[in-house]
């Protein structure tokens, strides 16, 4: 209400009753909403957005104009905007290096998608962002040049042996790693035989391109199971290849179990991600996240949200129904990371607390 507008003119009693009467429930809302706290994060329900079309993709090629106008439609639902570029603005300013955490370990037939990446760099364009300053990246990135990703749109960077890694961002865990070279503390064998505990170690190294390059991150996974964890969704993609030593966390033991959850939940991940866009036009529920063509569907689909750990929920919910469908085990005893990120308060694990809506076509 305008109060100043109010003062300008002459106005009858009744008038100035009406707008006391507003002014007075205004107060008392805003107390209200003021002495309410907020759900904690992951007790409230999340929202997950859904994007289907049988055109996207066909015999492993792509719809580029189809899988654009989903990723557009996505991106415009998530962020409540009403077009692209104010969708994308709302994400990421133009003094963002914005992060693509793609999964390249599927190959040319099951990287993430370069329509979905060119769509989001398209996007990310428009909304300011030079295209110097977007790194689409991941540990190796042989499966996305073979998948045809090419500098130009954003830049391409892989995770260096050794030298990719941060020293001063470490992650300590219980579970015990024999390190390999690549690590950033394996030692080289010499003539003198080492110890057992010399290439071992309880620290692992977040990837310079996380902790130095970007300040911001799309995590764009794709719809795969993982026979360590459960599936290889959001938590997985933005933690195992970001790291060094992470084997100790898919060993399966009781000390690894859900210990991604709390990898993630690190500010130099949770704190920089601000979109989870999951790509679903080819899923895979075996074998993954190598691809295994045998056990893979053309989906046709995209899932959007704010919340890893919603979106981790129902892929793994849709993995294990190919899977008894093809009579192979559940991996729902491998997925403590789901469970565990809900109890951080990383997201809804629950079911019945995630809302899908379908925003295409």
């Amino acid at each position: 209400m305008n109060v100043k507008v109010a003062h300008g003119f002459r106005v009858g009693h009744l008038y100035l009753f009406h707008v006391r009467v507003v002014v007075f429930f205004l107060l008392l809302a805003s107390l209200a909403s003021a002495q309410t706290p907020p759900l904690p994060a992951g007790q409230g329900p999340s929202v997950v957005y859904v994007a289907h079309d049988p055109l996207a993709i066909k015999r492993y090629e792509t719809n580029d104009p189809v899988v654009r106008a989903m990723v557009n439609r996505l991106v415009m639902a998530v962020t409540n905007r009403a077009d692209v570029t104010s969708a994308w603005r709302s994400l990421v300013t133009p003094q963002d290096r914005v992060g693509i955490k793609i999964s390249a370990a599927g190959g040319r037939i099951f990287t993430t998608h370069r329509a979905v990446v060119n769509a989001i760099a398209s996007g990310l364009a428009a909304a300011g962002v030079p295209r110097n300053n977007i790194i689409v990246w991941d540990r190796n990135l042989t499966g996305a040049r073979a998948a045809g990703y090419e500098n130009g749109l954003y830049r391409l960077e892989s995770i260096a042996p050794r030298e990719g890694y941060d020293p001063k961002a470490t992650v300590s865990a219980p579970g015990i790693g024999r390190l390999i070279w690549g690590d950033l503390e394996y030692v080289a064998r010499t003539s003198v035989p080492l110890s057992d505990e010399e290439n071992t170690s309880t620290l692992s190294h977040f990837a310079r391109v996380l902790t130095k390059e970007v300040t911001k991150v799309i995590n764009v996974p794709v719809v795969s199971d993982s026979e360590t964890n459960g599936v290889a969704g959001c938590i997985y993609n933005m933690t195992i290849p970001n790291l060094d030593n992470w084997r100790r966390f898919t060993q399966g033991n009781r000390f690894s179990a859900g210990g991604l959850a709390e990898v993630y939940a690190d500010p130099i991940i949770r704190g920089k991600v601000v979109l989870n866009l999951m790509d679903g036009l080819i899923a895979e529920y075996a074998g993954g996240p190598a691809t295994q063509p045998s056990f893979q569907i053309h989906h046709a689909t995209l899932y959007a949200s704010r919340d890893p750990v919603a979106l981790d929920a129902l892929a793994l919910r849709q993995i294990d129904k190919w899977r008894l469908h093809a009579s192979l085990p559940s991996l729902m005893d491998r997925a403590a990371d789901i469970e565990n990120a809900a109890a951080l308060g990383l997201g809804q694990g629950n079911p019945d607390k995630i809302s899908v809506r379908t925003v295409w076509p």
